[in-house]
């Protein structure tokens, strides 16, 4: 029976909690795909792997959907907010990925709360439990450090997932496959609107300059790898950051030489006791982001809608 007090009953689908989503509808990446971690793989070291991707994704597509109501043109600000929306896509997969590998990463709220794994690691960690790289918290800055932070992190994410599509573990193959073509789009968008930008007025470059200025330090970070990476990378289920640093550096070149920019040297943001992102250790920005990214479930610990 159709609900005629419902104006969105019949056009999108339910999900098993009678929550409603634009976007349900859509291929699911892992139908049809036998999600068994291979024996030999270090259910710990899969868990931390997955929320660090999926920290990357989350934080990122958080800091995209403030750009709505925002953007210079509706154009840019349906671009950036189907960016977020792909990036959140691919954290709901990856952390659910964590929950599976290892429950014990998941925040305990209550013994009968509704809420799904991944929610409650996107809600219910502190700062100093997410495991993002820091460049994904940086705050939008203007439109121009907010292309540029985009081209480096869809650089650096493509060419990972380009390898991750051959990993050993299922689910992370399968996010891969789609998260290709995705990131694809991001870098592509993103490369466009530095050349436009780089090669436009004055002070469209300047703000360009400035932009890879407040970027540029945090690039080092994206090519640290972790324990857990190493270990991972040794079985044929993750990716060392290192080897793809070359495909990064190659794509910058040539997007910085067509807005004809060059690439800031010299600072770097450093560690401290050998901890950064990825070992919990962020900027101040990520506490603003999380404080108004999970003040409603924390606000409704047990809320369904």
């Amino acid at each position: 029976m159709i609900d005629h007090d419902n104006a969105y009953e019949g056009l999108v689908d339910e999900d098993s909690h009678g929550q409603w989503a634009f976007g349900t509808s859509f291929d699911d990446p892992l139908a049809g795909v036998d999600t068994t971690v291979p024996e030999d793989v270090d259910l710990a070291a899969l868990a931390a792997y997955c929320l660090m991707l999926g920290d990357d994704s989350l934080v990122s597509a958080q800091r995209l959907t403030e750009w709505c109501t925002r953007a210079p043109e509706l154009e840019e600000e349906v671009a950036l907010a189907n960016i977020g929306l792909d990036l959140l896509g691919q954290a709901r997969l990856l952390l659910a990925r964590a929950a599976a590998a290892d429950p014990a990463v998941v925040p305990h709220i209550s013994d009968t709360s509704p809420i799904p794994a991944e929610d409650a690691l996107a809600f219910f960690r502190d700062q100093d439990g997410f495991r993002n790289v820091r460049l994904a918290e940086l705050d939008n800055g203007d439109f121009a450090r907010t292309v540029v932070r985009l081209l480096v992190f869809a650089t650096w994410r493509l060419a990972i997932f380009d390898r991750l599509r051959t990993s050993r573990d299922p689910v992370l193959a399968a996010v891969a496959v789609k998260g290709v073509k995705e990131l694809t789009y991001h870098r592509d968008y993103a490369a466009r609107w530095v050349v436009t930008l780089g090669y436009g007025t004055p002070e469209s470059r300047a703000r360009t300059e400035a932009a890879l200025t407040q970027v540029w330090p945090f690039v080092d970070e994206l090519f640290a790898p972790t324990a857990e990476e190493l270990t991972l990378a040794a079985s044929g289920v993750a990716v060392d950051p290192r080897d793809v640093r070359g495909e990064f550096d190659a794509v910058l070149q040539q997007v910085l030489h067509a807005a004809e920019l060059t690439a800031p040297t010299g600072r770097t943001v450093g560690t401290v006791g050998g901890r950064a992102g990825r070992q919990g250790l962020h900027t101040e920005a990520l506490g603003l982001l999380l404080a108004e990214m999970q003040s409603v479930a924390r606000a409704h610990p047990e809320g369904v809608w």
